[in-house]
């Protein structure tokens, strides 16, 4: 006699907190197209935005903001797609309603607001998954799994050295062609540093122009300082910034050494970020494409070389078409089904300010 079928699990059912030009383009176009969630509604603060959008992605249930979607919807998980300087303030009221949560990177302005966020989240028994998409590019996952085996197994001697490159460049990809707009001006809304910022003359212990500095590299650089600890394996400290903010040094709890190379030069049709992972007898090489670049996964080169016992190899394999914004949302559906742990949490999310706030100070002094 056949054995039953086991019952497959039910759709995930997701609302979306903002659908603007980040929303949209990263992330609801992408949810939408995997087959195991279902977007069930979204909330926006701005009504003919959230019509249109509803209209154009087939979402019926539209609200006016997150807490009468919360009131109303039961749901699985929740994406909020906001500006970082919103977290502190709106995560708080998320973490309470929904078993998970995924947002943008980072998880917050300043490290005492992050830290804040990830306790609440343990607190709240919140899964919070934090969006830094390079560690779901099918390149960058493929890349993890061969550095972690080469550590376990030793067979091409420790790894010695990390190295990420990343000129600025075209992030955009046209990754914003056909999205939808209004003019609707944005409501002002509670935020983690009141006032304007730009115009403080001290901002969380920083001389005014020393926290611009910090809120820029917050935002633009982010990426590659997580990239840095996922490569690694662990977390490091950062003990070198170079005077003309285009390198920052950084040694591992092991002692791996690691640099971030900011902007060595520039592309205005291009991207071209890279990371060397270097081992004794090998190493891995990452190419990464635009941010929002579509259909289209990194490049990896694998390096391996045992000396006298076998002919050296480079093993360069072909990945699927997948994107990494893609990936990221099948990725935050399997962590609400249970079926994986998130790439990165509220807790390790908040290691990454700890990291921004050493390089600051080192470069500043304050």
């Amino acid at each position: 006699m056949a054995k039953a079928k086991a019952k497959s699990k039910s759709k995930v059912r997701i609302g979306f907190v903002g659908v603007g030009g980040m929303g949209q383009a990263a992330h609801l176009r992408n949810y939408v197209n995997v087959e195991e969630c279902e977007v069930v509604a979204l909330a926006e603060i701005r009504p003919g935005l959230g019509k249109l959008v509803g209209e154009r992605f087939g979402i019926a249930k539209v609200y006016k903001d997150h807490k009468d979607m919360l009131a109303a919807e039961q749901l699985d998980g929740i994406v909020s797609a906001q500006p970082f300087d919103r977290h502190a303030v709106l995560f708080p009221e998320l973490y309470s309603k929904a078993k998970f949560l995924f947002s943008e990177k980072p998880i917050a302005i300043m490290p005492a607001a992050g830290k804040k966020l990830a306790a609440a989240a343990a607190k709240a028994g919140c899964t919070h998954m934090v969006g830094y998409h390079k560690r779901s590019d099918p390149a960058t996952m493929y890349a993890k799994g061969v550095i972690d085996q080469w550590k376990k197994s030793g067979e091409f001697g420790k790894l010695k050295y990390v190295r990420i490159t990343m000129p600025a460049g075209d992030w955009v990809a046209n990754g914003f062609t056909g999205l939808l707009r209004t003019d609707e001006p944005v409501p002002d809304l509670p935020r983690e540093i009141s006032g304007d910022l730009w115009k403080a003359p001290t901002v969380a212990g920083m001389p005014g122009e020393v926290a611009k500095h910090f809120v820029g590299f917050v935002n633009y650089y982010i990426h590659q300082v997580n990239l840095m600890r996922h490569l690694m394996g662990e977390n490091y400290e950062v003990t070198y910034a170079e005077e003309t903010n285009v390198m920052l040094a950084v040694r591992g709890e092991s002692g791996t050494a690691g640099v971030i190379e900011m902007t060595p030069y520039q592309t205005s049709t291009a991207w071209e970020e890279s990371a060397l992972v270097a081992f004794e007898r090998g190493y891995v090489k990452l190419d990464l494409p635009s941010p929002l670049a579509s259909n289209r996964a990194g490049t990896v080169e694998v390096y391996k070389d045992n000396g006298k016992t076998a002919t050296p190899e480079r093993v360069s394999p072909t990945l699927p078409w997948v994107h990494a914004m893609r990936q990221q949302a099948i990725n935050f559906v399997k962590v609400c089904r249970g079926e994986m742990k998130p790439l990165c949490d509220a807790a390790e999310a908040y290691q990454d300010l700890v990291a921004a706030r050493q390089y600051i100070k080192l470069r500043y002094g304050k």
